[in-house]
């Protein structure tokens, strides 16, 4: 069974060489491993052409204008002619028996995409957390559930640990593009899991390497956030961003339940802008939508979206705490 994994690079010269070694290394070898640079300045393309002039598995697209990493995604989505594509970043290490053990799971539970745990590690591979899934604390969603409802509000499935059935590949293109929070990954996961079944493995299959250039990491945006109003505003900007590219893309749902949340979900973020004090309204939405994350994100949300005045003085105690 041919497999197409698609890398966008963009001046990943620092851990490249690694990350290809780890994929052309892979115990299951029937595969392409089709890469598409997206104007690098650095030595990137140099080392592209070395894997092209050795392994024929390797075919290299350069671009002539930066596209930015979805549209790079996008362009590489329609490149594919094997019955399977995986996504791959460009600066970690896989597991050598990655593909072997998704397709095996995919064939054993008959499932239309797989995706697997990591390894968080440093620059140098050193172990940060052993789990991805417990230190973001959405283990329980991606081994309890893996449905398109838990998808709906929060991603959970990082992209490169996937494996995709590209049958699927007509819903799933074009990508939202004018998103900062729905990426490439995120839109394949939600519509294969309304159309189709997705399973994982628990195991970690990739050696997620954090440094100073991940675009997208296993730290939080708000994290590093202060204030309470910027927390909270934060909060309630990404849920509008997410519902908005819903509506925009609403007819890929089809079903009338899902594309009534929709619009109901969105005007109940954007409504919560005017919100200061307290707000009573479409809170059964609220639990509705958030049913499917753990206890503490439910009750840190509702309280910050839905509440602002008493989550600000809690939130100021435990900034006091954390002082000191």
């Amino acid at each position: 069974m041919k497999i197409d994994i698609l890398m966008a690079t963009y001046n990943g010269e620092k851990y490249l060489k690694e990350q290809i070694d780890s994929i052309l290394e892979q115990t299951y070898q029937d595969f392409r491993l089709l890469i598409s640079d997206d104007m690098s300045t650095d030595s990137t393309r140099a080392i592209l052409n070395e894997y092209v002039a050795k392994d024929n598995r390797v075919i290299v697209f350069l671009q002539n204008k930066n596209l930015g990493p979805v549209k790079n995604f996008e362009y590489l989505m329609k490149q594919v002619q094997s019955e399977y594509f995986m996504f791959s970043d460009q600066d970690d290490i896989w597991q050598k028996d990655k593909i072997q053990q998704s397709l095996h799971k995919m064939e054993e539970t008959k499932s239309d995409l797989i995706y697997t745990n990591l390894q968080v590690v440093n620059e140098e591979l050193e172990i940060i957390h052993p789990s991805y899934w417990k230190l973001k604390g959405f283990e329980k969603k991606a081994k309890k559930f893996h449905n398109f409802e838990s998808l709906y509000l929060n991603n959970y499935i990082t992209g490169c640990t996937m494996l995709v059935k590209s049958k699927w590949m007509d819903k799933i293109l074009p990508l939202p593009q004018k998103s900062n929070y729905i990426l490439h990954d995120y839109w394949t996961a939600l519509i294969v899991s309304k159309f189709g079944r997705i399973d994982f493995i628990e195991q970690p299959m990739v050696k997620y390497r954090q440094h100073k250039g991940n675009r997208i990491g296993s730290k939080r945006k708000s994290d590093e956030i202060k204030e309470f109003q910027e927390i909270r505003d934060l909060f309630i900007d990404v849920k509008i961003d997410h519902f908005k590219i819903f509506m925009q893309n609403i007819d890929v749902f089809e079903d009338d339940a899902t594309k009534k949340q929709t619009k109901e979900a969105y005007q109940y973020f954007t409504n919560l802008k005017k919100c200061k004090k307290v707000n009573f309204k479409q809170i059964q939405l609220f639990w509705k939508l958030y049913q499917y994350e753990n206890l503490k994100y439910q009750l840190e949300n509702f309280l910050i979206l839905n509440m602002p005045s008493l989550a600000k003085p809690l939130f100021q105690i435990r900034k006091g705490f954390k002082k000191g």
